[in-house]
């Protein structure tokens, strides 16, 4: 029998797990509609991009809660992943997976994984020059100049090809974890049905939304 304490903790650790994936979720919603507007306006693209830079409050305090919550939530998924094969008597030599649970639920470690090499990927391509522009180089301030850089990070097919790539393991990431995520926070009364339906929904807009603005700016510069 489990221990109570220990179920307890257990219980806590997805509930802190859950929570942290939600406020990445709106995290992925602003910038998944600030970098679309480059699709259609490029000074409003600018614009936005300019005062996400530029804001302080963005700056040195959403900025630090956004990194601390995308280590929180990766670094909590491998001590849950960790614990639940530890705990497990069957091993998976002599338990079909497949027939019980979806791909996305069985590789959420490699998929959650993949999607935080990607983040790194990103920090190095785009946070880590602006920190530099803006703190090391002090260049003066050009409300202009997201655009074409934008535009030219999307220039070179392997870079473009690993965006996609880690976009689409985002899609089964959110697929299965959004629901999870309901799941842990023991969120199920009317409204659960259409919550689920919006999940699978934003799972499925935002990635393939990001993959199609990589390959636009890809074929069309």
């Amino acid at each position: 029998m489990a221990n109570p304490s220990m179920l307890s903790s257990s219980i806590a650790k997805k509930v802190a797990m859950a929570l942290s994936g939600l406020f990445l979720i709106s995290f992925l919603t602003l910038h998944f509609s600030i970098n679309l507007t480059s699709v259609f306006s490029p000074n409003i693209f600018n614009s936005a991009s300019h005062f996400m830079g530029n804001n302080p409050l963005i700056q040195f305090v959403m900025q630090p809660i956004l990194i601390f919550g995308v280590v929180f939530h990766f670094v909590m998924g491998f001590i849950l992943d960790f614990k639940n094969r530890s705990s497990r008597p069957i091993s998976y030599a002599k338990n079909d997976g497949a027939a019980n649970s979806s791909w996305a639920s069985r590789n959420m470690l490699v998929s959650g994984a993949v999607v935080l090499a990607f983040l790194g990927l990103h920090f190095y391509d785009f946070w880590i020059p602006e920190m530099v522009y803006k703190y090391v180089e002090v260049n003066p301030l050009d409300a202009s100049r997201y655009y074409p850089e934008l535009v030219h990070k999307f220039e070179s097919p392997i870079r473009t090809g690993l965006y996609c790539l880690a976009f689409l393991l985002l899609f089964f990431h959110l697929w299965h974890g959004f629901n999870s995520s309901m799941q842990s926070v023991g969120f199920n009364n009317k409204f659960s049905r259409a919550l689920h339906k919006l999940g699978y929904a934003f799972a499925i807009i935002v990635p393939f939304g990001f993959i199609f603005i990589a390959l636009f700016h890809h074929f069309n510069h």
